[in-house]
Formats: C-alpha cells, sequence, structure tokens
C-alpha cells in the first residue's frame, strides 16, 4: 500500500473523542487473529517469499468452510510461480445483480531481521499493538477479506449480489501483478460493479482518538520520467562551459520552480467543499474560492502550503534522484535525473511529458518515459450507492468522527481495475497513528483496537453493498 489517504493539517484536528471502549477479544476475532497470524508470518516478499504458499493456506480454510472447487480459483504464471494469487466467489441470491470484488494484495516489501526490533515475519501482539511486516500493509485487509467469506459461508448467509474476493500479488513491485494479469486474463473471473481495497482509513491523535475517516474515490497515476545529459566530456583541468553536470542542474532548478496548473475533479471538489467545513479561516475561504474559481492563484498558493493538498489539486513533478559524472578528475560525460510525476486524472502522460520538455527548455536535455509506462485508472464514479452507507455506518460506529471523500496522491492496484471498468473504492475503517504505523518501514505495526473495530466496520459495509437492491 501507499500512503494515499490525506493526513490533514492539524487545524482541522480537533478533539473527538471516540465512545468505543477497550473490549475482551471474542470467539470471532480471536479465530480472525489465527488466520491473520498465519498470513503475516508467511513470508510474501520479493525476494525469497512466496504469495503463492499464502494463497495456498488461505485457500485451505476457505476449503474447510465449504467453498467448493468451483468457488475458488488459484492462478499464476510459469515465469513467476512464487507470485500466486487466489479469487473466491460468494453466489448470490440474485443472478441479475452485479458483483462486489473485494481487493487486497499479500505481498509485502523486504524487512531486514537485523534492523527489527522483533522478527519481522512473527506476528507479536505487545502494548496493544500488532508488529510484523504486513501486519498493516496489506495483510490487515486480506485478513479481514478472507476471514468475512469464511464466516459467511459457515454462517450461511445468502447475500442478494455476489462477493467476489482478489488477493493478488506484485502491488508492491516485481515483475508480476496479479491484478493486472485478472483485468487482462481473467476479466470474467472478477467481473463487477465495483471493488473495495486499500486507500482508505482514518487518523488517530496522539492519545489514540479518531479524528477523521476518509474514502478514497480515485487516484493519480504514478509515472518516473528519465532527463539525460551528455557530452563528450574531458580533462578535468580544462574546463569548458558545456558540463552535463550544471546543465543538469540547471533543468533540475526549472523543474522545480514549475507549478502545474490546479486540475480539479468530482471527487476532489467534494474533498476541499467538506474541508471547508472543518477547517478555520484563512484556509475555509480560500478552499471556497478553489472550488469556484480553480485559476485563482491567491487562494490556490495558500491551499497548497500543505503538501498533501498541493497534491490533490494538481499534477506535481519531483526530481528523486540524481548520478553524474565517472571520475573525481574527469569532466563528466553523463548526468541523469529520475523524475516522479502523479499525474492528475484528466491529464495523460504524453502532455505531462511535453510539459517537462517545455520547462526544461534545453533540447539537449533529452526527456523520455521510464518503460513500461504507468496503468491509467479510469475516472471512479463519486456514487451515491457506494458513498452514502459507508459515511452512514462511519456515524454509527464512531459518531462524532467526520468522513470525507478524499483522492490518492499515491497508487494501487486500483488502477488495474479501473482501467478495465471496475471502479475501485478505498474503503475506511481502520484508524491509523499519525505515522501510519511505520507502513514500509521498521517496526511496522497497528493498534489491536484499530484492527477489530476496523473489521468490524469493513464486515458490515461489505454486507450493506452486498444486500442492496
Amino acid at each position: 500500500m501507499k500512503i494515499i489517504f490525506p493526513t490533514l493539517t492539524s487545524l482541522l484536528l480537533c478533539g473527538i473523542v471516540s465512545t468505543t471502549s477497550a473490549q475482551t477479544v471474542r470467539p470471532d476475532q480471536a479465530a480472525f487473529r489465527g488466520l491473520y497470524k498465519e498470513l503475516v508470518e508467511t513470508n510474501t516478499t520479493e525476494s525469497v517469499g512466496s504469495c503463492t504458499a499464502a494463497a495456498a493456506k488461505l485457500g485451505r480454510r476457505m476449503k474447510a468452510a465449504g467453498f467448493g472447487t468451483g468457488q475458488l480459483t488459484f492462478f499464476s504464471v510459469p515465469q513467476y510461480p512464487r507470485y500466486g494469487g487466489l479469487v473466491a466467489v460468494l453466489p448470490g441470491t440474485d443472478p441479475k445483480a452485479r458483483a462486489i470484488l473485494l481487493l487486497a494484495h499479500i505481498d509485502v516489501v523486504e524487512a531486514n531481521r537485523a534492523d527489527w526490533t522483533r522478527d519481522p515475519f512473527k506476528l507479536i501482539e505487545e502494548n496493544g499493538y500488532f508488529y510484523g511486516r504486513g501486519s498493516s500493509d496489506d495483510k490487515a485487509q486480506a485478513a479481514i477479506w478472507a476471514d468475512a467469506m469464511i464466516n459467511f459461508k459457515k454462517s450461511g448467509y445468502k447475500p442478494h449480489r455476489t462477493i467476489k474476493m482478489a488477493l493478488t500479488c506484485g502491488e508492491e513491485g516485481g515483475p508480476f501483478n496479479g491484478a493486472e494479469w485478472l483485468g487482462k486474463n481473467r476479466r470474467d473471473l472478477i467481473d463487477a460493479e465495483f471493488a473495495l481495497n486499500e486507500g482508505g482509513g482514518g487518523i488517530l491523535d496522539a492519545d489514540g482518538k479518531p479524528q477523521h475517516l476518509s474514502m478514497n474515490v480515485g487516484e493519480k497515476t504514478y509515472q518516473d520520467f528519465d532527463l539525460v545529459v551528455t557530452n563528450s566530456g574531458g580533462h578535468s583541468s580544462r574546463p569548458v562551459k558545456s558540463n552535463a553536470i550544471y546543465q543538469m542542474s540547471a533543468a533540475l532548478q526549472r523543474v522545480g520552480e514549475y507549478t502545474f496548473p490546479v486540475n480539479l475533479n468530482d471527487t476532489t471538489r467534494a474533498m476541499l467543499t467538506q474541508l471547508s467545513a472543518q477547517s478555520p479561516e484563512p484556509l475555509s475561504a480560500a478552499l471556497k474560492e478553489l472550488v469556484a474559481h480553480p485559476d485563482n492563484n491567491a487562494a490556490a498558493e495558500l491551499v497548497s502550503k500543505d503538501p498533501t493538498l498541493n497534491g490533490t489539486i494538481r499534477t506535481t513533478c519531483v526530481a528523486t534522484m540524481l548520478e553524474a559524472g565517472h571520475a573525481h578528475n574527469a569532466l563528466p560525460q553523463r548526468a541523469h535525473a529520475n523524475v516522479n510525476c502523479r499525474i492528475a486524472p484528466g491529464e495523460t502522460i504524453a502532455q505531462v511529458k511535453e510539459v517537462l520538455i517545455r520547462v526544461v527548455a534545453d533540447p539537449e536535455t533529452k526527456v523520455s518515459f521510464v518503460e513500461p509506462l504507468a496503468t491509467v485508472a479510469g475516472a471512479v464514479p463519486l456514487s451515491a450507492a457506494i458513498i452514502d452507507p459507508a459515511v452512514a455506518l462511519g456515524k454509527k460506529m464512531f459518531p462524532g468522527v467526520p468522513m470525507n471523500t478524499t483522492m490518492s496522491t499515491g497508487a494501487t492496484d486500483g488502477r488495474y481495475l479501473g482501467s478495465v471498468g471496475i471502479p475501485t473504492y478505498g474503503i475506511p475503517g481502520i484508524f491509523y497513528d499519525a505515522d501510519y504505523g511505520h507502513i514500509h518501514g521498521l517496526n511496522e505495526q497497528i493498534r489491536v483496537k484499530s484492527l477489530y473495530e476496523g473489521r468490524d466496520y469493513m464486515v458490515e459495509l461489505v454486507k450493506l453493498y452486498a444486500d442492496q437492491k
């Protein structure tokens, strides 16, 4: 998972108290914990792990719960046998009603045992937290989905709509992405009216009190660009004006100074409108003005002081890597930089490349795409049939905690589903500490209370959607 739901400015975090008290572990939570533990303790890193093994373990649990062979599909490709995944189907009572899809990735980023305080591939519960690689990203949601499907089957639950679940590999990197493969090769297997995914959530203050919830509706496109300057170089005792390092430095300076124009869509307009009602002045007025007049530079400048809001309202490009030269005593023959862009919906990768060429303004600085080109997700509708149940359930389970619709400034596997016509929503439910529980970092963690409460929310929300007529 990428950090994609916004951390609102501290001005918005205003004393909302959770009414949910600490609780003893229920029998259903204990059973969930066992599944969650098995998943976390199955190494699914790119280097030595196996998503195929993790999918097989979950599949065995689902078979024991009553899922038939025809309701479980294990998939992989011969070139990458460790990147397998699982699709499960719980049939609905109305064959004409379109299905809903539960999506989660079961691969995790690397974790060096020597750097961690605890073994990253052992689920450890300590001081109110679960620790382990993937304890949050994204095995928490994957475990919730698998456990929900098992309980639905065991209980005899008959949803109106068919519920599908896809647990995939490759979201965190690697040569194979399961969500992309399913979209291109087994679109029929995952066909759904919409999908529920990571990307939403909530934020806690330092005392563990919920501050706000976010539901992710749409995301930007991630694309890297290469900037390269080359020349003949020479001896450093004979400097010349044409220096690859100087040329690249000037080019990157111009990129850094350039600001893309404001580009709002239905989701970001709704988000800014919601935030305007929750924000103090002068931010509130600036947010309202920007929604009404996106070309108001003064309003855009004020809103853009918040890095997350800046990334929400426009395309952004930033230099992330730089290398140049080949010897201390030689003129550089080559300078190379990576510029990472997060492209707003409605803009294309080709258009952003043309902007970079124009901004760089140096024909000797070559701008090119980093292959392969990113998959551009389709537009995600701001649908009341999706948003309203999530908001209503949030009010019921987390009274007094506001929920905002947001657009991801990062990237998830939702882009692969969106590109084949399955709009994907990042649902809320789990509250995170302000540091997001060190996702992708050392000692990844998630609050036990947050995970159990988030599980209750997500399962109930799935049933609300599944019973819609």
